[in-house]
């Protein structure tokens, strides 16, 4: 008698329309992971890195590659939007577990929507001086209102502002070329091999994986993506390709353009890193700054309120969460209620202790993500054809990466 393979339990709904393709989702990927990080924490990880701030961002890309790669089988094995969830649940058959991933997705979001909405509200009171509570409301508001919109419109929309935020980068990055900053060093050198120095940048390179912090999402609107198994995998690699090679780059050249203590001490710290190297008032680049914020802050609400959703349609969380609106196409009381919970946590927490938590929380879950799937391969789960299979090599580096990252925020000093 042949063995009886275990079957998949996930099945995908059919409540969302597939209206993205890849250069969308490359777009909404890019847009949120950039935004999220070196135009919000630049100035923190140079606080813990100092010089070696490229290292501690070459160091979190490595981690974040082999949990890529995990994601793109998952994504492509269950294109479903409680992602993570779906995931626990497929390896382990647990409701519980499920539910507790899925909980610390959600957490996860709207952490990080928090924190950015804190770094742009920075860049806003650089032009207009406002309290930063007001200003943190009416943004996660606006953006909510875009985000109960469409799907469509608001990955269209995030797009858009992508090509500012990517186009702010690269001015960056060329006025510096021009005006002979030199940044080989900072960029070339390794790092002394001493504890105090390995220290910082482990440190600093948790806080950067929070730049990271995006590439994910997209696994969450993978039942609104145009053929998502050859789709998603394209744009998680081309995302994290993308941000790897502009965070280090910036990354140098912020340091080697400002002293790092002035870059820490600064609420808008690309703006001091474009002063130096363009020569050019900062309220432009600010401008910019501020459109990034808001494009990851977008993304992120969109991506939280899709997991609610998701979760929902799992029976994890009350069904009327889940509930999708005819003339929208999009979760409407689950976007409220991501907005509300944003709001509450960017008035409530300062910028670092948000970044540091999501890096956490981020990590732990992306531990999970590699160890489900290490669980699924040694169950031989059957899946659908197409999907993407990585070595199993990947996941388990994956897994010890994560958690050596974890451990080093408990140690560092």
């Amino acid at each position: 008698m042949d063995a009886v393979v275990p079957q998949d339990p996930i099945v995908p709904p059919t409540g969302l329309r597939r209206r993205l393709g890849l250069p969308l989702l490359v777009l909404y990927g890019t847009g949120v992971t950039v935004g999220a990080g070196i135009y919000v924490l630049i100035g923190a990880v140079a606080g813990h890195a100092g010089v070696h701030s490229s290292w501690a961002f070459a160091l979190a890309a490595t981690v974040m590659a082999f949990t890529a790669a995990s994601y793109a089988e998952l994504a492509t094995r269950y294109p479903v939007s409680a992602g993570e969830a779906a995931y626990v649940r497929a390896a382990f058959e647990s409701r519980l577990l499920s539910t507790a991933v899925g909980s610390l997705r959600l957490a996860t979001g709207v952490i990080a929507a928090a924190a950015v909405t804190l770094g742009g509200a920075g860049y806003i009171r650089q032009l207009i001086d406002l309290p930063v509570p007001f200003v943190a409301v009416v943004i996660v508001g606006a953006l909510g209102v875009v985000a109960a919109w469409g799907i469509l419109e608001s990955v269209m929309l995030a797009g858009l502002l992508t090509l500012i935020e990517t186009g702010g980068l690269l001015w960056i990055i060329v006025s510096a070329v021009h005006s002979g900053v030199s940044f080989g060093p900072a960029l070339l050198v390794p790092p002394p091999l001493d504890v105090g120095v390995l220290s910082g940048i482990t440190f600093a390179g948790l806080l950067a994986f929070f730049a990271f912090v995006g590439f994910e999402d997209l696994a969450n609107v993978v039942e609104e993506a145009k053929s998502p198994q050859r789709n998603i995998p394209w744009a998680m690699a081309l995302t994290l390709l993308i941000t790897s090679l502009l965070y280090v780059l910036i990354a140098a050249i912020a340091v080697s353009a400002v002293p790092p203590a002035v870059l820490a001490a600064s609420p808008a710290p690309l703006s001091l890193v474009f002063n130096a190297v363009a020569h050019i008032s900062p309220a432009t680049f600010n401008m910019i700054a501020i459109v990034s914020t808001m494009n990851t802050v977008l993304a992120q609400m969109t991506m939280t309120a899709r997991v609610v959703y998701g979760m929902a349609e799992q029976g994890d969380l009350p069904r009327i969460a889940g509930r999708v609106d005819r003339r929208t196409g999009t979760p409407l009381i689950a976007t409220g209620l991501v907005m509300l919970a944003v709001a509450a946590l960017a008035l409530s927490f300062p910028l670092e202790r948000l970044a540091e938590g999501t890096s956490l929380v981020t990590l732990t879950i992306f531990a999970v993500v590699n160890l489900c799937l290490l669980r699924i391969r040694a169950r031989n789960v059957a899946s659908p054809t197409g999907h993407v299979r990585v070595p199993l090599w990947i996941p388990a580096i994956g897994l010890v990466t994560c958690m050596l990252m974890i451990i080093s925020a408990f140690v560092a000093p």
